[in-house]
């Protein structure tokens, strides 16, 4: 049909003004005068001759419609932990015990003191912890029945919202379906920027601890997901890492470290300090060497505690330096079938489904490409989170969500732009119940 463009090389005939030739454009290119759907669209064509040998133009170099990524963007972190529902902007915890202190371990004073009003202290007399005479009267410390009492903490968490932004305009969405083009650019973009969204998250959760103390070059890491280096720390770790103070000034860099849920950390050890093993302090010449005594240590205490750990969090070289420890002493990690859910990682009887993990001690051993090292050492292994996932969450306030508007939705207005205008979106935050069933080994190699 004459005058209709049905194809390319229709398009092509019509462009150049042979589209009565015999021979269609096949004389052009022998000639090089056309480029092909690589060369830029303002080039000029110059004819190489009229010699058909002379087909060099014919061999263009064309693209496969696949974006084949070349960057390793998995989600582990994100994927681990579990996922509530926002419910409440804070929480009450258990701080001390009514009687024999906030420690791991129930304390008692057996050095028979006569002072009655240890009742109810955190170290009271080993009998008066409960044991009553016949017939003890209501409210007599002498009979160890005066009234005592917990103590209580709140808690509170604000929803952080993670966005990220893109727009493309309406001429690249054409240009995307003809030329040599991925076809549906925003179909494309929807996927990069989707696994983007997700990676950059997990990035927050495993943000080093020392990047809080930097509140002038980093204002807005408040805005941020609270890292799972920030929430299992300890004061210890924090006055090292701060230099020795942690402050109660508010615009102090201090400030950004210590303070967590509303609390401070500036004070005496607390019920907001985890179980943290960094060895003596963090310096090149204290590292040290990983050993099944630090893993074995950390997850006993943890244990003495009340924690139960569901999941340790680490990078590879960690797993493939303790894999290597284990093949020395002729012995070898265990294998053990998990699934990421929405309430953390769980694992499953008689099912192939999931994917399958180092253990130890028949903890699943998850390996996290953007785990920080901790320490000054050039020698330094990976940092290893031990998770007690029943009292550690990711509280969601609004689940991701993709927007989109902009010319193809009939709306450039509301964009501003000849094009589209896209984004993601999570709000959310990390929460914690129990400090002391979370755990952390530093400063290893």
């Amino acid at each position: 049909m004459t005058g209709y463009i049905n194809t390319i090389a229709d398009l092509e005939a019509q462009t150049y003004g042979i589209n009565n030739l015999p021979a269609g454009n096949a004389l052009l290119k022998q000639a090089g005068a056309v480029g092909g759907i690589h060369t830029g669209h303002g080039a000029g064509h110059t004819f190489s001759g009229s010699a058909v040998s002379d087909v060099s133009a014919l061999y263009n170099v064309v693209y496969g419609q696949k974006v084949w990524s070349m960057l390793n963007r998995e989600v582990n972190a994100l994927s681990m932990i579990a996922k509530r529902p926002y419910t409440s902007s804070g929480w009450r915890v258990l701080k001390s015990r009514p009687a024999g202190g906030s420690g791991n371990l129930f304390n008692v004073d057996a050095s028979g003191t006569a002072n009655l009003a240890e009742l109810g202290s955190d170290s009271p007399r080993a009998d008066l912890i409960g044991g009553v005479p016949e017939n003890a009267g209501l409210s007599t410390a002498q009979d160890g029945l005066g009234p005592i009492a917990p103590t209580y903490a709140q808690l509170f968490m604000s929803p952080k919202t993670i966005a990220h932004q893109f727009d493309f305009s309406e001429l690249a969405m054409e240009m995307a379906q003809i030329d040599d083009g991925i076809g549906d650019i925003r179909a494309q973009m929807r996927e990069d920027m989707g696994k983007h969204h997700a990676e950059v998250q997990n990035k927050m959760l495993v943000m080093p601890l020392e990047h809080y103390g930097e509140v002038a070059a980093m204002p807005n890491m408040s805005s941020n997901y609270s890292s799972l280096l920030k929430v299992i720390t300890s004061r210890a770790e924090l006055l090292l890492i701060d230099g020795g103070v942690l402050a109660t000034d508010t615009t102090t860099a201090a400030n950004a470290l210590g303070k967590i849920y509303g609390e401070e950390r500036f004070t005496a050890a607390s019920f907001l300090d985890a179980e943290v093993d960094f060895g003596t302090d963090y310096t090149a010449g204290n590292v040290r060497s990983l050993t099944l005594t630090l893993l074995n240590n950390m997850i006993r205490n943890l244990r003495l505690a009340g924690g139960s750990p569901k999941v340790i969090l680490t990078g590879y070289d960690t797993i493939q330096a303790l894999a290597d420890l284990l093949q020395s002493q002729e012995r070898f990690m265990d294998r053990k079938e998990i699934v990421p859910t929405v309430n953390g990682v769980r694992g499953t009887k008689g099912q192939e489904v999931g994917f399958r993990v180092a253990t130890y001690y028949d903890i699943p051993l998850i390996p996290v490409k953007d785990m920080t090292s901790t320490g000054a050492a050039t020698t330094q292994l990976s940092d290893m989170l031990f998770l007690d996932t029943d009292h550690l969450w990711l509280a969601v306030m609004k689940p991701t969500q993709y927007f989109e508007d902009g010319i193809s939705n009939g709306n450039p207005f509301g964009v501003g732009t000849l094009g589209n205008r896209a984004l993601y979106r999570t709000i959310g935050e990390v929460g914690c119940s129990f400090f002391k069933g979370q755990g952390k080994i530093t400063n290893i190699q």
